[in-house]
């Protein structure tokens, strides 16, 4: 029995003593760290990165473990802190032939925890702002392409968000808050697919909103609709929904016309 529980002793001495890091010099904790990066053991690799800056920040291997570590944090997806340390890297060492990878490693951290547009898109936002200043910083860079294409499907993101929303409004009858957010819209993010929709949905929106005005606003909102209608004619002549836009301006300029023939008529 005695025998049996220094056995399990030293099994759990051993078990704690396995989690603990040792290395003797910046060179061993960062070979140990890219050991387990490279198996996948992110965590793990981070620490070790850490270690690296016990020896100083000014050794051969700080900036690489530096960046590792930016690295590490992102594949664990812990992209908050790995944004923070690839924004250290960029501050520490500017002169690294690395930067530019860094910087645009450091947007891809908002890119990846961009949320779905029900959710608050304060990471859309800021992913966009970094994506275009690693844009303007590195014009040639080999990832400026991606970039491009990142700045493009985070846009379309918010376009969605506020197109959601339009929708929402127009379905719960608040035609007029429905037309503003539909403008928005096309206003904010008139490069993306959804530009011609919102136009339509404001020409929808303003006609049901004058539906609900007073007589003496009703000539105005009916005016909004019909110029876009014309922004619509003028901007998206080949768009697939051309013939509906049609059909509601006919009635909308029709319902004008009724409204100052009876006030020429008073």
């Amino acid at each position: 029995m005695r025998n049996q529980v220094i056995v399990l002793f030293l099994f759990v001495v051993g078990c704690a003593g396995s989690g603990r890091l040792s290395y003797d010099s910046p060179s061993e904790a960062y070979t140990k760290g890219l050991e387990h990066y490279e198996a996948g053991r992110y965590s793990r690799a981070a620490q070790y990165f850490t270690g690296v800056f016990d020896f100083g920040r000014t050794s051969d291997w700080a900036a690489d473990a530096q960046l590792y570590l930016a690295r590490s944090y992102r594949q664990n997806r812990d992209f908050i802190l790995s944004a923070s340390e690839y924004t250290r890297f960029t501050e520490l060492y500017r002169a690294d032939p690395r930067a530019a990878d860094a910087e645009f490693e450091r947007a891809m951290t908002f890119f990846e925890r961009s949320p779905q547009i029900e959710l608050d898109q304060t990471s859309t936002r800021r992913g966009i702002e970094v994506f275009n200043l690693y844009i303007q910083r590195y014009s040639g860079h080999d990832s400026v392409d991606v970039a491009i294409r990142r700045v493009g499907e985070l846009r379309q993101k918010l376009a969605d968000k506020q197109f959601h929303a339009a929708r929402l409004y127009e379905r719960r009858g608040l035609y007029q808050a429905a037309a503003l957010s539909y403008e928005l819209v096309f206003d904010k993010y008139p490069d993306t697919p959804l530009a011609d929709d919102a136009l339509l949905g404001a020409i929808r929106s303003y006609i049901e909103f004058s539906a609900q005005s007073i007589i003496q606003r009703q000539p105005e909102r009916l005016q909004k609709a019909i110029d876009h209608y014309r922004r619509l004619v003028d901007l998206f002549p080949e768009s697939e929904l051309m013939d509906v836009a049609s059909e509601l301006n006919d009635q909308a300029e029709k319902d004008l016309d009724a409204l100052i023939e009876n006030d020429a008529a008073l």
